[in-house]
């Protein structure tokens, strides 16, 4: 991969966080975090009855959709049963993948490459944390087997972001699975997959005026679930794969919950549940079946993706 990609994946992975990250002159220092998906549809948390992860459908006339929620955040090739998968994608209308993907649309070599040296100013990062999380830190980093140079920023929210990557790396974890191997498995069944990318490009700018409180809470959530190691991601995907949903509902929210704490970045989330629900609508409008894919947890909220799209039930 160039320097220049480099350069954007990881400005497009601080943009999508902050969305757009312009605080009030005035900003209080900000609440603790709160999980904007924490109330859920309780009944639409079962446990399966068939082998494999559970399954809920949504009808119309002659037509099902069968709606698969996926772990935001699980192992690397998780082994889970494909059998009713495999079964319900003969002959389905399309594959609607997880609305997720991000890319930085528009963005001159040039204009990424001195946001990238600016936020790539200051480091090493540890150097301007207090005494207590400098030691957490240190501990972390040199678990994952990084040196204080490999953190060359002041900005909280890049450390973190950096941070959440290395740790997802070194314990094999993953923002992709099983969602890679199903499109893989459509492909090679012919059937039509449906995807969605947003552009963030315009927004890249935005991360380099966000508030250091702002992007502090960001860096404080992943440090604590870097410290606690991946045992409860792990725990969470194999209840996922049994077709236990409250298990695999117990999976860790800390990154995530700093996305309510930063302008924009609420509305981004619900542009893109908004659209998973629309997909779901699009797909019921073609006589046969479909399967859509959306991330477990946040489809699950009260009011929003396919919840919305009036639920008839798991298998």
């Amino acid at each position: 991969m160039s320097n220049t990609r480099r350069a954007l994946n990881r400005l497009a992975c601080l943009a999508a966080v902050s969305a757009a990250l312009v605080l009030p002159a005035r900003a209080q220092v900000p609440p603790a975090p709160v999980d904007p998906d924490a109330a859920l549809v309780e009944e639409l948390v079962v446990v399966a009855r068939l082998p494999g992860p559970a399954w809920w459908r949504v009808s119309d006339g002659d037509t099902v959709v069968y709606v698969l929620g996926v772990p935001s955040l699980a192992p690397k090739r998780m082994e889970w049963d494909r059998a009713i998968f495999e079964n319900r994608l003969a002959g389905a209308n399309a594959v609607v993948l997880p609305f997720t993907n991000i890319r930085a649309k528009g963005v001159g070599v040039l204009g990424s490459g001195l946001n990238l040296l600016r936020l790539r100013s200051g480091g090493p990062f540890e150097d301007r944390l207090d005494s207590t999380t400098q030691r957490r830190f240190v501990a972390v980093r040199e678990r994952l087997g990084y040196p204080a140079k490999h953190y060359p920023t002041s900005n909280p929210l890049a450390a973190g972001v950096q941070l959440a990557s290395d740790y997802r790396e070194r314990s094999n974890l993953t923002t992709t699975d099983p969602a890679k191997l199903v499109e893989l498995l459509a492909r090679q069944r012919g059937v039509p997959v449906v995807e969605k990318t947003y552009d963030i490009g315009p927004l890249l700018g935005a991360i380099l005026r966000t508030s250091s409180q702002v992007g502090r809470i960001c860096f404080d959530e992943v440090l604590a679930q870097a410290e606690a190691g991946p045992g409860v991601t792990l725990q969470a995907a194999r209840a996922w794969a049994a077709g236990n949903v409250p298990g695999a509902l117990e999976n860790e929210r800390t990154y995530e919950r700093c996305l309510a704490m930063v302008p924009g970045g609420r509305a981004f989330d619900e542009r893109m549940k908004a659209d998973t629900a629309a997909a779901i609508v699009a797909q019921l409008r073609k006589p046969g079946h479909a399967i859509v894919l959306v991330p477990l947890r946040p489809c699950w909220r009260r009011g929003a993706c396919w919840t919305a799209c009036a639920a008839k039930g798991s298998r």
